[in-house]
Parts: structure tokens; C-alpha cells; sequence
């Protein structure tokens, strides 16, 4: 029987283990391996995007300490040359985001101005052909460097703080403008210090068109901004801001906006000097109130845009701030409910180093909490899918993204795909239901047979390359079966093919924990 269409009794116990194992961390299951190559494993698995032989011969020739601060303090790094000149192909990476935008702007004002109708509908599709273009270049760049940047921990919060700066795709032409948000508002400050972060989402027209703040202006007043700036971003919901700090961060943030045009506005002369463009983003001062505001309890004189720096000092360096950020960092990195001990000791970190991301990750990572919680972190989909291509392909370049895209929407977490902006939970509960370990047994079998259409070539006259995943690898039998439960060896032992003990061990509850 072809292996795409085996579901023995092995597997499903197997299935039915991984949505329940989070209680018994892998890294204890063998307790003939030294607990230290166990636990860098799984400790490995839990900074990573997951595991595969070149992370494990980096850390074997650095040490855990060494291959951690590299990782904390990133230097730039090489990819695979195919992989590097797949991304250097893309639009995204030779056409700097104003350039794009405006040009995806001309074509749809061109489109509205047709009058024949059947012209314009097709000027209409070729339009929304080319955001989602776009978008996918943008994705799939994403991907390709989780699964082969060596800066793993850099690419894991990457993905981490454009969860949290979330915005969706789906809204305006955001998918012109997604690659960018991500490639230079989010990437470069992902361990530097918060406030940086912030402010590069505040001054991204991503966010910016995201959350109607374009059409924030004095005496019409939008606080969607404001009020999540405030609660997704920063203090947290119990961070002890009023409705009224809302409305005056709003007054703050008027006239900060978008210009997708090649003209700039007419300014009032006495504020010329005022006015600010930078690319996309603008501050137009005839749109600002220039009143004093009240926020967070102190006095904001109105002056323009130096007003919102103010604010966003203010923001970044709140105890709540400090609070808020430690416990979702630590909810993402060491469980559902972390210890409140841990959280208070990496706020403190953040307070005293005004906010250094990689202090703050170092007080966690250093901590006994974050090590016992080893092996018990159920993966959400973005940890499964980048997880089982990395340990399946190791450095052997993928040719085509598109079906790790297609998993991820399958799953319910497709990149940039989250319409409100709370972007998805990082709770275990959100992604251990039966349909979504049927939808990963389904991922495990399609790449444990080869037939995943990773190495397909796009075009004309699509090819596939051979690619059958060699997970029995020396990498599995020196660092990896070790760490496997008997339950787990003793299905694998059971397996009639190669392409079902890949799928046993692709689908197995190790493989579903971090």
C-alpha cells in the first residue's frame, strides 16, 4: 500500500502521545544519555526554528554558552548561495518600498480611470495580482530565512515582534508593503532596545494604514492607533492608562500619516518647517493638533512631531511596559502561564538596561524556570512546518515555498494573515486540537514520502527534483534517538519503509514539543 495512504495503530498512539506529552519533556525520556548533550538538544530546539545537523555541529564546536551569545549578539551571516540568490531575485529585494508602492499605485489609478469595463477589469485583476505577488515574495523570504539563516534566535523573534506589531495583508495594499515592514521595521531591532523597535513600527506606513492612523487628524480624531499602541504594543491592557490617555495619545499622533504620492501637500507657511517625509511615511503639521495633551499623567507641549518621541519614551520605558513585554517573551519561550518570579526578574532586566531585548532573553535563558520547562512547549504551526523542513533538508536548499505556505494556512497561521491586531495566540490550547494533529500527520506523511513539492520548479514547464528526506541520519542516531521516549523508538522499530518510519518520527510527540 503506497505510504500516503497508511494510518496504522502505531502512528495514532504516536498522535494521540504528542497531544498530551507536554507534560513529560523529551529531554528527560533516557536517562542512560548525560542529561548536559540531552538538554542542549532540547534547549537547541527551544531557541531555534528546530533542529538539524548544522545547528547541532555549531553548537558541538561552540559549546552552549558561546553558541548562545552568538546567537543573543548576532553578526551578519551567509545563506546557502542558492537560497541567498532566490531572495536577491525578488522585487522586494532591488526596488526600495516607495518605489514599489507608488508604482502599484499608478497602475490602480490608471484602472480606475478606464472606461471600458471588460479593460478595466482586467487592469482591476492584474492589480491584485501583483499585491499578492508581493506578498508571497515576501513570505517566502521570510521562510527561507527561518529555515536557513544560522542567526536562528535572530529569525525566531523576527517572527515573534511581527506577531506582536501585527497587521494583516488583506487590508488596503499592506501587501505591497508587508516585506519591507518585516525586512527593515522589525529584523534589524530584534534584540536591540525596545524603544527603537516601537518606534520603527510608529514610523512604518504598514502600521500606519493598518491602524486608519493616516486618518488621524485635529478635530477628526481616529484612537484605533492610540488605543492599541497602548494595550497589543506596550502597557498591556492593565497597564494603567485611561480611556482619556487614549484620546490624548491620539492628539499626539495626528498628522502622522502616509503619503503614497510623488507631490507633497501644501503647507501653511508659518509650519513649513514642520513638515517631515521620509519615503512612505509623512508628518503633515496642518493635520496636527498642536495643543498641550495630559498623557500618562505629565504635561506634552504641543510642538509637532517631537511630541510623539515623547510619548513613545514614555511608553517604552513604564514599568508595565517592562512587565508586559518579559511576560509575553516569556510565554513564547518558556510556557503558557510562566512563573510570575521569572517575568518580575526579566522586568527588572529590562528596566535597568532601558530595554535591551537580549539582556532581558539572557536573564530568561539563564534561568532554572526556562530549563525545566524543556521539551513541554507544544509548537504552534510556524515551529512544526520550519521545524520539519530544517530537520528533513538540513542545508539542502528548497526550491519552492509555496507548500510550506499552503501547511501554515491549512493550520490557520498563514505569515501576515491575522486580521485583528492581537496576532495569534501564543498559548499551547490554541493549536493542540484533533484537527490540527490530523492536518500535521497529513504535513509528515506528504514530506516523509518526497512528494511534498518543495523542489519543484516554478514555471511553464514545472520539474521536481528528487528529494527524499534522509532522517536516519548520523545527526539522528548521535544527537537526536537519544532523546526519543521507548513509546517512540518502539514505533519507529515497527515501521515497514523508510517513508513511514520518516513519518513515524516526523509526526512523533517530540516532534510536536519544544
Amino acid at each position: 500500500m503506497p505510504p500516503n495512504r497508511l494510518l496504522p495503530t502505531t502512528l495514532i498512539s504516536l498522535l494521540l502521545l504528542a497531544g498530551c506529552a507536554a507534560t513529560e519533556p523529551a529531554v528527560q525520556a533516557d536517562h542512560r544519555v548525560p542529561a548536559s548533550s540531552a538538554q542542549d538538544i532540547a534547549m537547541l530546539a527551544r531557541v531555534s526554528w528546530g533542529v538539524n545537523a548544522g545547528s547541532v555541529r555549531q553548537l558541538q564546536a561552540q559549546g552552549w554558552n558561546a553558541w548562545l551569545q552568538a546567537q543573543l549578539h548576532p553578526r551578519k551571516s551567509a545563506l546557502p548561495p542558492a537560497v541567498q540568490a532566490q531572495i536577491d531575485a525578488m522585487t522586494i529585494s532591488q526596488v526600495p518600498l516607495d518605489q514599489l508602492v507608488m508604482s502599484v499605485e499608478q497602475k490602480r489609478k490608471a484602472s480606475a480611470g478606464v472606461m471600458d469595463d471588460m479593460v478595466k477589469q482586467q487592469a482591476q485583476k492584474e492589480y491584485q495580482q501583483e499585491l499578492n505577488r508581493l506578498a508571497r515574495e515576501a513570505a517566502t523570504r521570510s521562510l527561507l530565512l527561518d529555515v536557513y539563516a544560522p542567526n536562528q534566535l535572530q529569525q525566531q523573534l523576527s517572527w515573534f515582534w511581527l506577531n506582536h506589531f501585527s497587521v494583516h495583508q488583506g487590508k488596503h495594499n499592506l501587501r505591497a508593503m508587508v516585506g519591507d515592514y518585516e525586512a527593515n521595521a522589525i529584523a534589524p531591532h530584534v534584540l536591540g532596545k525596545f524603544r527603537d523597535l516601537l518606534g520603527a513600527t510608529v514610523h512604518h506606513p504598514a502600521m500606519l494604514r493598518y491602524l486608519d492612523n493616516e486618518a488621524n487628524a485635529a478635530n477628526r480624531i481616529n484612537e484605533n492607533y492610540a488605543r492599541e499602541l497602548m494595550e497589543l504594543h506596550t502597557l498591556g491592557v492593565n497597564g494603567g492608562y485611561s480611556q482619556k490617555d487614549v484620546q490624548e495619545l491620539a492628539r499626539i499622533l495626528t498628522g502622522v500619516g502616509v503619503n503614497l504620492g510623488p507631490d507633497t501637500p501644501k503647507v501653511k507657511p508659518a509650519l513649513q518647517s514642520q513638515y517631515v517625509r521620509r519615503g512612505l511615511f509623512e508628518f503633515n503639521p496642518n493635520r496636527h493638533d498642536y495643543g498641550d495633551k495630559q498623557f500618562l499623567g505629565q504635561t506634552v507641549k504641543g510642538r509637532g512631531l517631537a511630541e510623539l518621541d515623547e510619548a513613545l519614551d514614555r511608553l517604552s520605558r513604564s514599568p508595565a511596559t517592562a512587565h508586559f513585554i518579559s511576560g509575553k517573551l516569556a510565554q513564547y519561550f518558556v510556557g503558557d502561564n510562566p512563573p510570575e518570579a521569572l517575568v518580575a526578574r526579566m522586568a527588572a532586566t529590562f528596566r535597568q538596561s532601558d530595554g535591551m531585548i537580549a539582556d532581558v532573553l539572557q536573564t530568561m535563558f539563564s534561568s532554572p524556570e526556562f530549563r525545566q520547562s524543556l521539551g513541554k512547549k507544544f509548537k504552534d504551526p510556524m515551529h512544526y512546518v520550519v521545524s520539519a523542513v530544517r530537520l528533513s533538508y538540513d542545508d539542502k536548499p528548497i526550491l519552492n515555498a509555496g507548500p510550506m505556505l499552503s501547511w501554515l494556512a491549512r493550520m490557520g497561521q498563514p505569515l501576515y494573515g491575522r486580521q485583528t491586531p492581537d496576532g495569534y495566540p501564543l498559548t499551547d490550547a490554541s493549536w493542540a486540537s484533533p484537527g490540527q494533529m490530523t492536518t500535521r500527520f497529513d504535513i509528515a506523511r506528504t514530506i516523509a514520502s518526497g512528494s511534498a513539492g518543495l523542489f519543484r520548479t516554478e514555471g511553464p514547464q514545472p520539474q521536481e527534483k528528487a528529494a527524499f528526506p534522509q532522517l536516519a541520519s548520523a545527526l539522528y542516531y548521535q544527537s537526536l534517538q537519544p532523546t526519543l521516549s521507548p513509546a517512540t523508538r518502539q514505533a519507529l522499530e515497527q515501521a515497514g519503509s523508510p517513508q513511514e518510519w520518516n513519518t513515524f518520527l516526523l509526526s512523533s510527540p517530540e516532534m510536536m514539543h519544544r
